[in-house]
């Protein structure tokens, strides 16, 4: 069973986010930062966030870690589509892509960008925590935000 073209695009912007990812590194100043692991299969990430002097809006972020191609296409994706927007914004995006690969029908997916293109990951239920990975760690750091936690903060994750 070949690919259509649209898989082929797909797996092409996959491909080019893991192995040139954006905000991959570290940022001069964070506001707030969590570092996952997957422990079925290795996968690594720190996500690192830079807000603006209100603390409502995402200023910056990057990621470091590694992991398989769909966990650092992911972390790619998810910088991209989250740099500029609210915090408010960041937790809905947060809820619309965990939707997306887990097999429900978020009703907007615009704003992923290229994230959307994660959808097929669905069908692959040990994939599903490879895609979600960055965006947990996102999610938790965003929770710690202000809470005095260290850069050190980590955790091993998975329900």
């Amino acid at each position: 069973m070949g690919l259509t073209r649209l898989d082929q695009l797909y797996r092409a912007v996959i491909l080019d986010h893991s192995k040139d990812p954006r905000h991959k590194g570290q940022l001069d100043r964070v506001d707030a930062v969590m570092a996952l692991r997957n422990p079925t299969c290795g996968d690594e990430i720190q996500v690192q966030v830079k807000l603006d002097d209100q603390g409502q809006v995402i200023q910056d972020v990057s990621f470091d870690g590694q992991g398989c191609t769909i966990s650092m296409a992911s972390a790619s994706m998810m910088t991209e589509a989250i740099v500029g927007k609210s915090l408010d914004q960041v937790k809905d995006l947060y809820q619309t892509f965990s939707d997306l690969v887990q097999g429900k029908e978020p009703e907007q997916t615009e704003d992923l960008g290229d994230a959307v293109m994660l959808e097929g990951v669905r069908q692959f239920p040990s994939r599903v925590r490879c895609a979600t990975l960055s965006w947990k760690a996102l999610n938790k750091a965003l929770e710690n935000t202000g809470s005095g936690l260290d850069e050190n903060t980590s955790e091993d994750i998975y329900d």
